[in-house]
């Protein structure tokens, strides 16, 4: 992608994600509203009519006291608020962003690998567009050749990037997890900030994982697939947020996340616990909460990330700690985001580790804008 062209993209990323001069709230008939009913498979496709939805899969890959890789895939959907009128297929109404990432966990003494690639490309809105596709009519998103795909028992996840490679079959092994009240999250203390969020835990990974050219047939492991769409998401006084998607070894799912303040403290927070085989228990905002312990310091962005955690939820104490310190992402190619995204361990009161999953911090290497 030329200079040029991606200052272009970029310029439209910032004006799709702030909000349009004397823009209220509305309230849309397909939007984010308390109260409506997720229909499947329907509801796993894309809702254009809101601001921002991603999908977003991640997983390990290998025996639970030993994984050997870690995989992310993600999709983003922005709607820009520009060119509504315009009945062109190549209309840039809404920018399709993609991110994708494999660690490779040294063994042996020998350091780790971490490896991430990114896409971007415009959209008009039309699930037969050229330029990238999203459906309507069930769960399917691809870019330029990358793409996740809900095939009814399972999420097929494909891509090719410069250094390595997914053809994953995420099969579902347990039903759908609806966060918040019934798939409706609040994500701050005003009403308007909200999502629909959904997510599948315990999926189980098959298929094959290449990275620099070396295979690694994926027989084991667990994944994790979320979706979710907002038309207002941060708060104005949010500065980024915490998050850990957690696949525990008895088949219990724990999510809790925290959304910061630039002084660190906590503006809301949320999540929520699901024994295997039993109803979710979501979290209120004050029973949730994240403690930093160690830091690493990104050698290119510069930015203090905990990556070690003490974590607070109603299903107890928990410590969260990376499995390697270096998982940052540097989206600035697409999303123009910098973040850390990597596979952790939950460890219980007695050190055990219990669970493996992924943690997501956003916000240290400057402030996290989405609208």
């Amino acid at each position: 992608m030329s200079p040029l062209r991606r200052r272009a993209l970029l310029r439209m990323v910032q004006l799709a994600l702030l909000p349009a001069a004397g823009q209220t709230a509305v309230a849309r008939a397909d939007g984010v509203q308390r109260g409506r009913v997720l229909t499947f498979p329907r509801d796993h496709g894309a809702h254009p009519e809101t601001r921002t939805e991603w999908w977003y899969a991640t997983g390990w890959l290998g025996a639970a006291e030993q994984p050997t890789h870690g995989f992310q895939l993600t999709f983003f959907r922005s709607r820009t608020g520009l060119a509504e009128g315009n009945a062109s297929r190549f209309a840039a109404r809404q920018l399709l962003f993609a991110h994708a990432a494999v660690t490779a966990l040294g063994a042996g003494g020998q350091p780790g690998l971490h490896l991430h690639d990114q896409r971007i490309a415009r959209w008009s809105g039309d699930p037969a567009a050229a330029l990238g596709a999203a459906q309507l009519g069930g769960g399917a998103v691809s870019l330029q050749a990358w793409s996740l795909h809900d095939t009814g028992q399972v999420w097929a996840a494909k891509l090719q990037g410069r250094e390595f490679a997914l053809d994953l079959q995420l099969a579902r092994t347990q039903p759908l997890l609806l966060q918040g009240d019934a798939g409706y999250s609040r994500k701050g203390p005003d009403l308007d900030q909200a999502s629909h969020y959904v997510s599948e835990p315990q999926l189980a990974p098959r298929g094959s994982l290449t990275v620099q050219g070396r295979s690694v047939p994926a027989t084991a492991g667990r994944a994790w697939m979320d979706h979710e769409w907002s038309e207002h998401l941060l708060h104005p006084q949010a500065v980024g947020w915490d998050w850990m998607g957690i696949n525990l070894f008895d088949g219990s799912a724990l999510t809790a996340f925290v959304l910061r303040r630039a002084d660190g403290s906590a503006l809301w927070a949320g999540g929520s616990w699901r024994p295997a085989g039993q109803a979710a228990q979501a979290f209120k905002p004050d029973a949730v909460n994240f403690s930093p312990g160690r830091r690493w310091r990104s050698p290119s962005s510069a930015a203090n990330y905990p990556v070690e955690w003490t974590v607070d939820t109603p299903a107890g104490r928990f410590a969260l700690r990376a499995l390697m310190d270096a998982q940052e992402l540097d989206g600035r190619g697409s999303t123009g985001t910098v973040y850390w995204e990597g596979l952790s361990e939950l460890l219980d009161a007695q050190g055990r580790r219990v669970g493996l999953g992924y943690l997501e911090m956003t916000g240290y290497a400057g402030r996290l804008v989405l609208g």
